[in-house]
């Protein structure tokens, strides 16, 4: 592995500027469920809307990512997964005006997991506007070697308890893939899921998980920060319990496992 090689990424920088377009916004409001008239109340996590990566075909890898190299390292593990994040807020984006986002690769470091080897690349994101920084967010990309198959999930018995039930569907997955330019294809390929990846089945975006969650947590007011952490990988067509948690919100699956948790400061 050459993560002495990768690690040389660490401190590279990007600046994007964008005009910050309603349509983009509304569009992602209805691929996560909530309110369309994004100029009263912007939907969760309504920053992910923008600044969108884009690739040419022959600019794909065979997993529909954007080939590796360019700003982040070229990690040569097959696996890709975008694990956690920690973000905080101050006030809110001003639709149909310009915006800039600067984006630093702050670490690169290999560690060992039950699965092997595993790279993790942290990227930090902050959002300027009108001169004051409206976000700023430090995710964690885990790349990992491609592993056993994944088991498929056997609903328990009891069933698990939560606030609300959510069971995203193919629909759902393909309009948050298209909301967010995700063409990471085990999330509406089945056959590669299945059988290049090991999934039991299409996987749920930990994004959109993680935009539901907020949306559950944002219940009891305004989010100045929001931190979460994927565990286990979620599937089309099964039932995940969204509820409250002793430390924030958490995200369950039929068989009972915590799959993400999410904490959160008014």
């Amino acid at each position: 592995m050459s993560i002495d090689v990768w690690k040389g990424w660490i401190g590279r920088t990007e600046s994007r500027t964008e005009v910050l377009d309603p349509g983009s916004l509304r569009r992602f409001a209805a691929a996560v469920g909530e309110d369309l008239d994004v100029e009263r109340v912007q939907p969760s996590l309504a920053h992910w809307a923008f600044f969108l990566p884009v690739a040419p075909a022959d600019g794909l890898g065979e997993d529909g990512h954007p080939k590796r190299g360019g700003f982040l390292p070229p990690v040569t593990l097959p696996r890709r997964m975008f694990a956690a994040a920690d973000m905080s807020f101050d006030g809110t984006l001003t639709l149909g005006a310009p915006a800039t986002r600067v984006s630093t690769v702050t670490d690169v470091a290999l560690k060992s997991g039950k699965s092997g080897d595993l790279v993790l690349v942290s990227v930090e994101h902050r959002i300027m506007q009108d001169g004051a920084e409206r976000v700023v967010e430090r995710q964690t990309i885990v790349y990992r070697d491609a592993g056993a198959p994944t088991p498929p999930v056997a609903a328990s018995d009891p069933a698990p308890q939560g606030d609300v039930v959510w069971v995203p569907n193919t629909v759902d997955l393909f309009r948050f893939s298209a909301a967010t330019s995700n063409s990471h294809r085990i999330h509406y390929d089945l056959p590669y899921a299945t059988a290049e990846e090991g999934y039991p089945g299409l996987v749920v975006h930990g994004p959109f998980t993680a935009a539901r969650l907020f949306g559950h947590a944002r219940r009891k007011g305004a989010l100045s920060a929001f931190s979460f952490r994927a565990m286990a990988p979620m599937f089309c067509g099964q039932p995940i319990m969204l509820r409250d948690a002793a430390e924030g919100v958490e995200a369950v699956r039929c068989d009972g496992a915590v799959a993400m948790q999410a904490k959160y400061s008014l």
